[in-house]
C-alpha cells in the first residue's frame, strides 16, 4: 500500500481502518514493516470477498475513528470484578491486547481449561504484564 494513502488519512502509521474488498467491508489496522504499509486478509474475509491467490483487486479504506470494544466472557469479567488490580490493569490493555485474553478463555475446549486460563488471565494482569 502506497505511504501516500496512510498519510492522507491523517491518523498516523498504524491507523484503525474499515476495509473494503469486493463489496465485503471489515474492520482492521494497517501494518508496518519496515517502510511498507500493508493491510492483512484473513482466510476468513478472503473467502468473503471471494478472492483466490494472484487475484488483481481494487480495495477502498476510510478511517475506522470507532472505539473498538472487546466482548468479555461472563466468568473473566467476573474473576476481574474480583481483582481490583487486574481488573485496572485489563482497562489499560489495548483493544488487541485485551482481545487476546478473551479470546485464549474463548478458545478452550473443556470447563477445566477454561477456568485454568480465566485464572492465568488474572495471575499476568495482577502483576502488572
Amino acid at each position: 500500500m502506497p505511504a501516500e494513502i496512510i498519510q492522507q488519512l491523517g491518523a498516523g502509521k498504524k491507523p484503525a481502518v474499515h476495509v473494503t474488498v469486493n463489496g465485503h467491508r471489515y474492520r482492521s489496522t494497517v501494518a508496518v514493516r519496515g517502510e511498507h504499509f500493508m493491510i492483512p486478509v484473513s482466510a476468513e474475509h478472503r473467502q468473503a470477498a471471494g478472492l483466490k491467490a494472484g487475484d488483481a483487486l481494487s480495495v477502498t479504506l476510510d478511517l475506522d475513528a470507532e472505539p473498538r470494544e472487546v466482548s468479555v466472557p461472563d466468568d473473566l469479567q467476573a474473576a476481574l470484578l474480583g481483582h481490583e488490580a487486574a481488573r485496572q490493569r485489563f482497562e489499560q490493555l489495548s483493544y488487541s491486547q485485551k482481545r487476546q485474553h478473551t479470546l485464549a478463555v474463548e478458545g478452550a475446549r473443556t470447563a477445566e481449561t477454561r477456568a485454568r486460563r480465566v485464572a492465568k488471565a488474572i495471575e499476568t494482569l495482577a502483576e502488572g504484564r
